[in-house]
């Protein structure tokens, strides 16, 4: 194996990295949308039962 390939290696290995590390950043940001969503949704439902009692 060539110098040239070991760093052909390293590369494609890093930008795996990068991509899995990207993908974990997406789906946590994605789990707090939807959390944030819920939570808002509960709100506003505990606001009409108030009301509605």
């Amino acid at each position: 194996m060539t110098r040239e390939d070991t760093v052909k290696s390293i590369d494609k290995k890093g930008l795996g990295i990068a991509g899995l590390v990207l993908a974990a950043t997406l789906s946590l940001a994605a789990c707090n949308t939807v959390q944030g969503i819920g939570e808002d949704t509960e709100s506003v439902g505990e606001e009409i039962q108030e009301v509605a009692d």
